[in-house]
């Protein structure tokens, strides 16, 4: 029997109000991986969160799958505001790292631990993510998914995407729906690999002065 809440969000990805095709490319070729966890931040859920994207990189992603995704869908709580959702979120990743490290995990190779590197990825399991978090409250209407949520990607898969030249197409064609949909792009977006990423991760909006609150642990290996 199916997950209720893999039918759910594959039913919401493929709505009219989710933008991002590369989600939806996911959805029609089966490689959409949902992991349904509890509240956001406690202990049991970064347990077994870590654990399933351990499993994830080791069955899920290959040289030749592009569209790869894991979902965590987290229990639901009271409506967290964007600054409370970015706040829990990045104290999620955070904590998330303590568990890498505690395994024995290096920063993934190829990419940098410091968030306000043009080439940082966020390290798990030895491969590096690109992380999209969902709320209700979240200003961007692609991100209001009913439940906390987040989105890890594989920046493998992006770097193959950009490489073919399939990258720019899909990026062109996700920010016109994103100008039908809100009249506007994401303002924290940059062209892959010129800027952070960190700043995309929460969907809320960054000034110049926004400094990320995740700090890799001492001793933490660079990848490059």
């Amino acid at each position: 029997m199916e997950n209720p809440v893999h039918r759910h969000l594959a039913d919401w990805i493929m709505g009219e109000d989710f933008s991002c095709l590369a989600a939806k490319a996911a959805v029609r070729r089966g490689t959409l991986t949902p992991v349904q966890l509890g509240s956001m931040g406690s202990a049991d859920a970064t347990s077994d969160l870590h654990t399933a994207i351990f499993e994830f990189t080791k069955m899920e992603l290959s040289p030749t799958e592009n569209f790869a995704t894991l979902v965590a869908v987290f229990e639901e709580t009271s409506a967290l505001t964007e600054p409370e959702f970015d706040a829990l979120m990045w104290q999620q990743l955070t904590d998330l790292h303590a568990v890498d490290v505690e395994q024995g995990f290096s920063w993934a190779p190829g990419v940098s631990p410091d968030p306000a590197s043009p080439d940082f990825a966020f390290s798990l399991a030895g491969h590096p993510f690109f992380v999209v978090g969902m709320h209700a409250n979240a200003s961007r209407i692609s991100r209001r998914y009913p439940r906390p949520a987040l989105a890890f990607n594989s920046n493998h898969q992006f770097r193959r995407l950009k490489q073919s030249g399939v990258y720019y197409g899909l990026q062109r064609r996700i920010r016109q729906r994103e100008e039908r949909l809100q009249r506007s792009i994401n303002p924290n977006l940059a062209e892959f690999g010129e800027a952070s990423d960190a700043r995309q991760y929460s969907g809320a909006a960054t000034g110049e002065q926004w400094r990320c609150p995740f700090h890799p642990q001492d001793g933490t290996a660079s990848g490059s």
